[in-house]
Formats: C-alpha cells, structure tokens, sequence
C-alpha cells in the first residue's frame, strides 16, 4: 500500500508546491513509484510544474526520473450514493487508482479549507505543513500572547489536523506523522527568528508534531518554475559548477528528506 504524504497549510504563500515538487521529484530520483495530485482545482501551481516538466524533457530529449502527476477523475452525479460528495468520490477514487502501483503519493492541497483539503488530511500518512517564519503564518496553528511567547490556544489550522487524527483513529489506521517546516528562514541569527523558533518548539510539544528545518528564502526557486525543474535536475541540464547558494540548497532538500523519515527513504542524492 502506498504511504500518502499531504502538504498542506491553509495560508497562501508557505511555500506547498515547491516542496511537494522537491519532495516528489527526489522520491521518483530515488527508485521510487511516485504518483502526485494537486487538490488546488484553481491555481494548479503544483500541477502546472509537474506540466511544464513534462514539456520541457519532452522538447529537450531529456529523460529524467519524475513524479507521475495525475488529474482528479470526474464523477457524474448519478454515480454518487445518496448523501455522498462529489470531491469525496473523486479524491477516493484517484488514491484507490494509485495506491496498487505506487510506493508513494504526493498530495498538495490548496492554501485555504476546502472539502478536498479537509478530506485530504484524514489520509495523510505524513503530512507536511511549511510555515514561513513570521508570527502572521504562526497564527494559524496557535494563538498567542503579545509578547509572542505564551501560547494561547490551537488555531483553526490546528484544529483542523486533530479531527483528522481523530477520524484516523475511529478508522483504526495509524497516527499522522505531522512534520512542520520552518520554511524561507532568514540567513541571519534576528530576535524574530529565535522567537518563532520558541514558540515552534513549545507548541511542537503541545500539540504533537515534529519540526523540520526547510529552505531559505531563494531566486533558485522562481526561475526552476517554468522549466518545472528541481534543485536535483540542474547537472542534467548541463549546469557544470553550481553555485553557493544551489550547493545549499540542495543540502537543506537533503535535510528535509531525512527530517521526514519515510519508509525505506535514505537522502543518497
């Protein structure tokens, strides 16, 4: 049976598609049966890379390992029971469809609560939420005080991932592994990093996650989009000398990949 990585966070910006592109892009690289959705039916931002990679190798005459993006199926009305959601049949039927050949599958759900995104959590054998580091994105995991050091109470985000272990645990499937990942971190040691890095780790310990290191803020990113390429593919394409930055970054994909301790996954890249 195929282990479901989620990624998933309900603020906008986090950083989802990139690291669901690096995460599935290295599993495929890897040796691994990797299949990919993106709940997003709007921006498609996940979908649109995995599209512009299959563009580019195509027009290239590249053939590099990849993640195997698939659509969600249409379902009629007429074929639902009654009572039953469409997005629920469509999401249940693209998993069921996948999971026989398939070692993993990267889910990115869209930055706002939707019945997919919803839905999308209860089947997470891992789930993965990037969180930029600001207080802002904070908030919607945990309430806090003025001085950003008392926590007040979970958020809707939060919240949100407890029912979703609490509809796990009534299905008598395995807890979520809930890794959190301080994304676009500053290269600087500043007051406000070592606050959120506070408050990260207190709440880690209330509310049950883990807290993963992610990647620093990079123009890598932006430009590997229209090519749909990942910090991985770069020496294919004929890049001969990589800079600083691409060496580092890099690296922290290697880290992240460890952080997240997926079965029979070791960071050899």
């Amino acid at each position: 049976m195929a282990h479901i990585i989620v990624v998933g966070n309900e603020k906008g910006g986090a950083g989802k598609s990139t690291v669901s592109m690096h995460v599935a892009t290295a599993l495929a690289r890897m040796g691994h049966k990797t299949s990919a959705l993106d709940l997003d039916l709007r921006q498609r931002t996940f979908g649109r890379y995995a599209e512009n990679r299959a563009k580019f190798l195509a027009t290239s005459g590249l053939d590099l390992p990849s993640p195997r993006y698939h659509e969600l199926p249409e379902v009629a009305a007429d074929q639902l029971k009654p009572g039953e959601n469409v997005y629920d049949r469509r999401l249940s039927a693209a998993v069921a469809q996948l999971e026989a050949d398939s070692d993993f599958i990267v889910i990115d759900c869209p930055g706002s609560h939707t019945r997919l995104s919803q839905v999308a959590h209860s089947l997470a054998d891992t789930l993965i939420t990037p969180l930029n580091d600001s207080f802002i994105d904070f908030d919607l995991l945990a309430r806090i005080d003025s001085d950003g050091k008392k926590i007040l109470g979970p958020s809707v985000y939060s919240e949100m991932v407890w029912s979703a272990r609490q509809l796990r645990a009534q299905a008598g499937l395995r807890a979520i592994d809930w890794v959190v990942v301080r994304n676009r971190l500053g290269a600087q040691q500043m007051v406000n990093k070592k606050k959120m890095g506070d408050a990260v780790d207190n709440l880690a310990k209330r509310i049950g996650f883990r807290v993963a290191p992610g990647f620093n803020e990079r123009v890598i990113f932006r430009e590997l989009f229209p090519r749909g390429l990942t910090l991985l593919d770069l020496k294919d394409i004929g890049v001969k000398g990589l800079n600083i930055s691409n060496i580092a970054a890099r690296q922290e994909l290697r880290e992240l990949i460890k952080a997240l301790n997926l079965p029979g996954v070791t960071a050899n890249f």
